[in-house]
């Protein structure tokens, strides 16, 4: 009896193996690999997924096809724009998107005709799109205030590798035997971004999952709110401390020479570390808002137009120097922010930057609220 179950336990094995062999040819018709040796953490070979096309195309696609019928009447049945039926999505590797009663301008872009169905349009999508399609564009639309605002706190964020720079030179950088470069502080915001991000997920998060019901804690927005605010109290800290410098300079006689006052350099820090609390509630909270409420198939794309807003915060930051030293220097005026510093008011600036970036959090607020999520059909 022994015998003969070994066998049959070794015949079930057998069995078991060749459905196993006979599956694997069925399940790499359907998968794609990469061919060059790369896999993944399981050890098996990497997939390559098959992306749903240029997102810059679809949107094109959507603007093209809504000017095409400009005169058309939008339905006020949603049900009656173009979709694919059975829940498929035209894009590949996206969910279809459920309706949304905004921007229906660009509904005219899923509107069918009679001259669709008489030409057949519906592989053209520069003629008809689906409902999918125009709800990515108005996804866009919708993100695009709360993408303008991180531009003003990028500029902001620059600060720290300019005017910190520069007011930094202008303190005692003798930290006892030793010289600090000004430049150097900003290992400061580093630490700061190394401190918060564990305070925020074992202490802040937990706290505020008490009172918001949110398993994160915050929303991605309301975190975004939160790095807004510590960023004003950051150029607030430094135009206290602009003020306090002067005031030194002036008391020891040094406003008309270009030489740094007898202030350390170490009461720069808290401006620095407030800048890193800033970044990691802004910064992170856009890069989740982004890549949560992007369509599936333009998280690249949106990601990638997260990461340009630091760019532009450089831009803006140089904008409002140029304008700074063109209206301050009038008259023969030494400026807000000359050669000399002492002889200047660097804390105008960061104050004005500190309204700035006050102005900017009250128009976030305004465009947070009025921020609809998207929804997957």
């Amino acid at each position: 009896m022994a015998e003969v179950t070994v066998v049959r336990a070794e015949r079930e094995e057998e069995s078991t193996l060749e459905q196993g062999l006979l599956a694997i040819p069925e399940e790499s018709n359907q998968l794609t690999y990469t061919g060059d040796g790369s896999v993944d953490f399981s050890g098996n070979p990497v997939v390559k997924e098959r992306t749903g096309g240029s997102p810059i195309t679809r949107v094109c696609q959507v603007v093209v096809a809504s000017f095409r019928k400009w005169n058309v009447h939008v339905p006020e049945d949603s049900s009656r724009l173009y979709e694919l039926p059975d829940g498929a999505s035209a894009i590949e590797g996206s969910r279809q998107l459920e309706h949304t009663d905004e921007l229906r301008c660009l509904d005219k872009a899923a509107t069918i005709t009679d001259l669709d169905v008489k030409a057949d349009s519906f592989t053209n999508p520069w003629r008809i799109c689906t409902v999918t399609q125009v709800e990515e564009l108005k996804i866009l639309v919708r993100m695009f205030p709360v993408w303008a605002t991180t531009i003003v706190f990028s500029a902001v964020y620059a600060q720290m590798s300019t005017m910190f720079v520069e007011q930094g030179m202008m303190l005692d950088t003798s930290v006892g035997p030793f010289k600090i470069p000004p430049a150097s502080l900003s290992t400061f915001d580093v630490v700061s971004v190394i401190i918060w991000v564990p305070l925020y997920d074992s202490i802040l998060v937990p706290i505020a999952r008490r009172f918001t019901g949110n398993p994160r804690g915050f929303t991605e927005l309301q975190r975004m709110g939160i790095g807004l605010v510590i960023s004003i109290f950051s150029m607030a800290a430094a135009a206290v401390l602009e003020i306090k410098r002067l005031d030194i300079a002036r008391a020891e006689h040094l406003v008309d020479q270009n030489v740094p006052v007898p202030l350390n350099i170490c009461w720069q820090i808290p401006q620095y570390f407030l800048v890193g609390a800033s970044e990691v509630f802004t910064f992170v909270g856009s890069l989740e808002f982004f890549y949560d409420q992007s369509p599936d198939a333009m998280r690249s794309l949106c990601s990638a137009l997260q990461l340009v807003t630091t760019a532009l915060g450089n831009y803006l930051s140089a904008f409002i120097l140029t304008l700074v030293a063109y209206f301050t220097t009038r008259g023969g005026n030494p400026g807000w922010i000359p050669d000399n510093l002492n002889q200047g008011h660097l804390d105008y600036f960061f104050w004005l930057l500190a309204g700035l970036s006050f102005l900017n959090f009250v128009i976030y607020v305004i465009c947070a609220n009025k921020y609809k999520s998207k929804k997957a059909a």
